[in-house]
């Protein structure tokens, strides 16, 4: 096998022109032809940037997933943002962002503009009549991925059991997260002081930032700030974003419905790039065009902030037992909180026979056959067509 090539070194960093362009087109394609989830987003990148084009060895692009999966955010984004950086700096470290982001904000927002002025036709309906039991399947395998990378040994099961009982009953959700954390963090450290002091401010911050969007009411800023949240706390893949959206804008603040909440889900399959441009879709239910660009720059705006100020400690974060015990539990925690969206998603979008079958096939198809999700959810948007155009005749 050859050789990867090692890190470069500062002085090989290049921020000209032509270097920026040689990034920017990359993530532009990423961003419109990515679909499958961080997952697939992720295997992409290391086909286009370690393997053809070898512009970083594979041990750099494990250490900088590693930070990844340890800051809150979108995994794959964050991976897009950390390889601009290794390519030209904080020139790159934006550019290689915002492009991968661009382009699905932009199909995300035509389709919540069809969405809101044509969706109460019947042929809409019937397509997300079909394509929701599919989105459950996807979101049920993305959980046993998930559950079994999660669960490592019996202590962690049995967080995982609480949090979701947790979850089911109504228990905050970054409470969930922020305990399953440290409580897994105080068994592999017990007794360290200094660990207490640490944790105490940031659960008052994140307290303090539920506080703030609590008081806000459906406005510009108050849009921006919930989506702000969901980015600067929400750790794992982005179906955890889910749980957050049936929490704080369904349940809480009422600003969407459950069906809606669905239909933006589904949104969010259909189109490529990051699942968190499922905000473009909402901010643009909520505030037309304006809302979508805050609720975008809203929830992606905390991953530039954590690439950037994880950069320089990813050496360190690697070998830490206090950040690798704390990440165990918060995902652990985030896979309770799927568990318990998923529960709540499937009574509202498994409504018959049909449906039921349709989340049953596709389920059976991803798992053991690996079907690309994009032909099941074309498959079950037809089903719904055909079942709607059945039932109006």
């Amino acid at each position: 096998m050859d050789e990867q090539p090692s890190s470069p070194s500062p002085s090989r960093i290049v921020s000209d022109g032509r270097v920026l362009r040689e990034i920017a087109v990359p993530f532009l394609r990423l961003g419109t032809t990515a679909f499958g989830g961080p997952a697939a987003h992720i295997a992409m990148m290391e086909e286009e940037f370690v393997r053809r084009r070898r512009w970083l060895s594979h041990q750099d692009f494990l250490d900088m997933l590693g930070a990844s999966n340890l800051i809150p955010g979108p995994s794959s984004t964050e991976m897009a943002i950390h390889i601009g950086h290794q390519r030209a700096g904080w020139r790159g470290l934006v550019i290689a962002g915002a492009c991968f982001i661009l382009p699905a904000m932009l199909i995300v927002m035509v389709c919540a503009w069809a969405y809101a002025t044509f969706g109460s036709l019947p042929q809409i309906q019937g397509i997300l009549y079909g394509v929701k039991p599919v989105i459950i399947a996807v979101v049920l395998q993305a959980l046993w991925s998930l559950a079994r990378a999660a669960i490592k040994n019996q202590f962690l099961a049995v967080i995982g059991v609480v949090a979701t009982a947790g979850a089911l009953a109504g228990a905050n959700l970054l409470a969930i997260l922020l305990a399953a954390g440290v409580v897994t963090t105080l068994r592999a450290w017990i007794g360290a002081r200094r660990l207490l002091g640490d944790l105490v401010p940031a659960a008052a911050a994140a307290k303090s930032m539920t506080a703030a969007v609590a008081s806000s009411s459906l406005s510009l800023s108050g849009l921006f700030l919930v989506f702000l949240k969901f980015g600067a706390v929400i750790f794992g893949s982005g179906y955890v974003l889910l749980a957050f959206l049936q929490a704080d804008l369904v349940d809480r603040l009422h600003w969407l419905t459950q069906a809606q909440l669905l239909d933006a889900v589904a949104v969010g399959q259909v189109t490529p790039g990051p699942v968190f441009t499922t905000a473009t879709f909402i901010g643009y239910l909520l505030g037309g065009v304006r809302g979508a660009i805050i609720a975008t720059a809203g929830i992606f705006l905390p991953g530039f902030f954590f690439v950037a100020a994880s950069r320089p400690l990813i050496p360190r974060i690697r070998r830490s037992k206090i950040a690798g015990a704390f990440l165990d539990g918060v995902n652990v925690g985030a896979v309770a909180l799927m568990i318990a969206v998923t529960f709540a998603l499937s009574r509202a979008a498994l409504v018959d026979f049909l449906t039921a079958g349709i989340a049953a096939l596709s389920a059976v198809g991803l798992l053991y056959f690996r079907i690309n999700s994009a032909w099941l959810v074309m498959a079950g948007a037809a089903v719904g067509l055909v079942a709607m155009a059945w039932l109006g005749g």
